[in-house]
C-alpha cells in the first residue's frame, strides 16, 4: 500500500498544471484508497508549499465533506452505522460543537466522516453544514500542510502526548450544559 501511495504522489508531482486538480481528486478518492487525511494534507505541503497546499487541501476536504452530505442519506445503513459509532464513542444525547470538531479533526486517528456526521447532526440545513465544515476543515488543512514535516517527525510517545493535549483542549471548549429528555430523566420501569 505504501508503494502505491508513493507512486501516485510521485506521478502527481510531474503533472504541473493538472497537479492541483489531481490532488483535489485524491482528496475525494481518499476514503476509497484508505488514505488518512493527515497524509494527504502533509503531501500537499510537500508538493505545493504551505500556502497553495493549504488552499488545495481546504478545497479537497470541503468537497469531500459536501459529497458526504449529499451521499450519506442515500445509504441508510452507513448513516445508521455512523450513528451507532458516535453513540459508542460519545454519550447518548451529547452533541459536539463546531469548535470541538475542528480540534478533533487534528487528532490523527479519529474518523473524518464520523466528525462530518457530528456536524451533520448539529446543522439545520446544507448552508449551515457547509459553513461548519469550512470552519472545521480549515485548521486541519493549515496545520497538517504547513507544519506537516514537523508533526511527521514526532516519535510515538510525542504523538500520543500531542493527541492527548488536543483531546484536553476539546474538553475545555465543550458545552457546559447537558440536555435531558423528559422520558430519559423519568424512566419508567416495566
Amino acid at each position: 500500500m505504501g508503494e502505491t501511495t508513493s507512486t501516485i504522489f510521485a506521478w502527481l508531482e510531474h503533472q504541473e498544471a493538472w497537479a492541483p486538480l489531481l490532488f483535489i481528486a485524491i482528496h475525494l478518492l481518499r476514503p476509497f484508497l484508505f488514505l488518512p487525511v493527515m497524509l494527504v494534507c502533509i503531501t500537499g505541503g510537500v508538493l505545493f508549499g504551505p500556502i497553495a497546499g493549504s488552499a488545495y487541501s481546504v478545497v479537497g476536504t470541503m468537497l469531500s465533506s459536501l459529497l458526504f452530505y449529499r451521499t450519506i442519506r442515500l445509504v441508510p445503513s452507513g448513516l445508521k452505522k455512523l450513528g451507532s459509532l458516535k453513540e459508542k464513542w460519545l454519550r447518548r444525547n451529547s452533541h459536539l460543537t463546531v469548535k470541538q470538531v475542528a480540534v478533533l479533526r487534528l487528532v490523527p486517528f479519529i474518523h473524518f466522516h464520523l466528525l462530518s456526521y457530528c456536524l451533520l447532526e448539529i446543522s439545520a440545513d446544507f448552508k449551515e453544514y457547509a459553513k461548519s465544515s469550512l470552519f472545521a476543515n480549515l485548521p486541519l488543512a493549515v496545520v497538517y500542510t504547513s507544519v506537516g514535516q514537523w508533526i511527521s517527525l514526532f516519535s510515538i510517545p510525542m504523538m500520543i502526548l500531542f493527541s492527548g493535549a488536543l483531546i484536553g483542549v476539546c474538553f475545555l471548549i465543550r458545552k457546559k450544559y447537558e440536555v435531558f429528555l423528559w422520558k430519559d430523566f423519568f424512566q419508567t420501569t416495566s
